[in-house]
């Protein structure tokens, strides 16, 4: 089978493609021979009915093997990674991989942009003065054995066909695909060197994925696909319905990740930074306890140190946006619910995220929380805090975040912070 519209035809019928047709049609599209509109509708047949386990693993192996691997080979440190399905207010890379660095562990962090409701965390680390997303191979290397830790962002030849076709399946409503999401994470993944993975998927209000079922899929197919590349892989589905810690935006992240990193910050932004440390640590065979660490400045130390070596200052003062607005309780009773997706909406539209890749991101903009499910508000108690750089911004954070603050006259149960472990 070497033509596309066959490949198209049997995946469309339902049939299983062999591992020579996934190649070849992927290196095709890969060197132009192979149109958009072809690619375009064989991701539509496999949105619709999948890949098997096998067709899975030669997909995503032929992605690999279109670019580059990042060579970790002879580090002095044990490789683990992280990697987040993205939310609200979830900082924990940049205090995740310094800690885990303060451990003993190597940690390359390939990290991305926001886009919608979700954060990235490139965006905020750029907000410190002088620090640099782009890093060599060498660099990385060189940071990571001297260091222990780097964020950075993916060099364009890991898994070229990977970016082509994410820029596709976004024009076409073939993003959602359990298959491709699990390819596109694990292809760079993979590609990146690393010896271990813990992939933290989300599930709740705030994440990609809102029902608990498909982020199991997700997570096991993408644990499956690990171990099936070499790459000991370990999943954690963890709780989105309520924005991570108090701050969501990208200066004011920055600023309460480096609360955590001193030994105070939000409760929950520390319990799973640590979950997390404690797995990785545990892929690793590194006997340390991450509390120790990150209560005794060393994971702080470490974080400084991967500041400096990208350039960064990290004594320099973070941008806060000038425009400041309090949302207030409308009324007395318990905190039901604070709602993830609602607040992610709210700090995007204040300026903080992006609708589109190319567009710009407020360094200063974004959300305070000032209360959590299960406190006891008064009337015209503060609820939030809004940052915007103009009026307009500030105004359509303000519309949009009104309802995002549910309050009953019970008292509440808590929600747990982690679900199940996979792997």
């Amino acid at each position: 089978m070497t033509a596309a519209v066959d490949v198209i035809a049997a995946k469309r019928d339902g049939r299983s493609l062999d591992d020579d047709a996934i190649t070849w049609m992927l290196r095709a599209y890969d060197r132009g021979e192979v149109a958009d509109e072809q690619m375009s509708a064989l991701l539509m047949a496999v949105f619709f009915n999948g890949l098997s386990a096998r067709e899975l693993r030669t997909w995503t192996a032929t992605m690999i093997d279109s670019g580059e691997r990042l060579d970790l080979g002879g580090l002095t440190r044990p490789t683990v990674d992280k990697h987040s399905t993205g939310g609200v207010g979830d900082k924990i890379s940049l205090i995740l991989a310094p800690l885990v660095a303060a451990c003993g562990a190597a940690v390359p962090q390939l990290s991305g942009r926001g886009l919608g409701h979700t954060g990235g965390t490139l965006d905020k680390l750029e907000t410190i003065p002088g620090w640099r997303a782009t890093l060599t191979n060498a660099e990385v290397r060189d940071q990571l054995e001297s260091v222990g830790a780097v964020i950075c962002a993916a060099g364009a030849g890991l898994a070229p066909i990977d970016r082509k076709l994410y820029a596709l399946r976004d024009v076409t409503g073939t993003v959602e695909s359990i298959p491709l999401i699990a390819s596109s994470i694990m292809s760079k993944k993979i590609a990146e060197g690393t010896g271990a993975l813990v992939l933290d998927v989300k599930v709740g209000r705030g994440a990609f994925i809102k029902d608990h079922d498909r982020a199991l899929e997700l997570a096991a197919t993408m644990v499956a696909l690990g171990r099936d590349h070499g790459l000991a892989t370990v999943a954690q589905l963890t709780n989105m319905d309520a924005p991570l810690g108090q701050t969501i935006g990208n200066a004011i992240e920055v600023a309460e990740s480096i609360e955590v990193l001193r030994g105070g910050g939000p409760s929950d932004v520390r319990a799973l930074t640590l979950a997390l440390a404690r797995t990785m640590l545990e892929l690793t065979g590194l006997d340390v306890d991450p509390a120790e660490r990150l209560d005794d400045g060393s994971a702080y130390e470490v974080y400084r140190a991967m500041i400096a070596a990208q350039g960064g200052d990290p004594d320099a003062a973070l941008e806060t946006s000038g425009l400041v607005s309090v949302v207030v309780a409308p009324r007395a009773g318990v905190v039901q619910r604070v709602d993830a997706l609602d607040v992610g909406v709210a700090a995007w539209r204040l300026g903080a995220g992006r609708a589109r890749k190319e567009d710009p991101v407020s360094a200063g903009a974004g959300v305070r929380c000032l209360v959590v499910a299960g406190d006891e508000v008064e009337v015209g108690q503060p609820l939030f805090e809004l940052y915007a750089d103009d009026e307009v911004h500030l105004e359509r954070g303000r519309t949009t975040i009104c309802d995002a603050v549910i309050i009953g006259d019970e008292p509440l149960d808590a929600a747990p912070l982690l679900f199940e472990r996979i792997g």
